[in-house]
């Protein structure tokens, strides 16, 4: 099963972009890039054909993972943020124990550049621990040493560009 991703539409139209033009343009592109090097003779020593067909390689696994990101995207406003309940597309304010400054963040993927806010997926430790608690509620996460930390949760709101 795949989870669910969450993007601001801004990102989503970035990601779309990027994968309309690799799956067109740069497909024909890099078929010519080939073509050409192919032509040029003995592939063994051909230094042109395998650069372009590592690169073809890289740019196929991006489409897959942007196709795979994109199938499965939740786009705009978070059913959570309703309830009230952390989540992907929702703003997690926290506090750390005997700090007074806060700290702000958006539950969504990391692909999304466009937020103007950092940006926390729901795997990492920190966005996993908040995500499904509300404000008032301290968690208990692991740091990537082992190490655990607690944080208060001290709103959650809807994420709104």
């Amino acid at each position: 099963m795949t989870q669910q991703t969450w993007l601001t539409q801004e990102a989503y139209d970035r990601l779309r972009s990027e994968l309309d033009y690799l799956t067109g343009t740069w497909r024909t592109e890099i078929a010519a890039k080939i073509e050409a090097a192919r032509e040029e003779g003995d592939l063994k020593e051909n230094g042109g054909y395998h650069a372009a067909k590592e690169e073809q390689g890289k740019q196929e696994a991006r489409i897959r993972q942007l196709m795979d990101l994109l199938r499965d995207a939740s786009v705009g406003e978070s059913s959570r943020a309703a309830s009230g309940e952390a989540g992907p597309g929702t703003i997690v304010e926290i506090r750390f124990p005997g700090e007074k400054e806060t700290e702000r963040f958006l539950i969504g993927s990391r692909e999304d550049h466009s937020a103007s806010i950092e940006v926390f997926s729901p795997a990492s430790p920190l966005g996993g621990a908040v995500t499904g608690h509300k404000a008032g509620e301290t968690v208990t996460y692991t740091l990537p040493n082992g190490r655990a930390a607690k944080v208060e949760i001290v709103s959650v709101s809807p994420y709104s560009p």
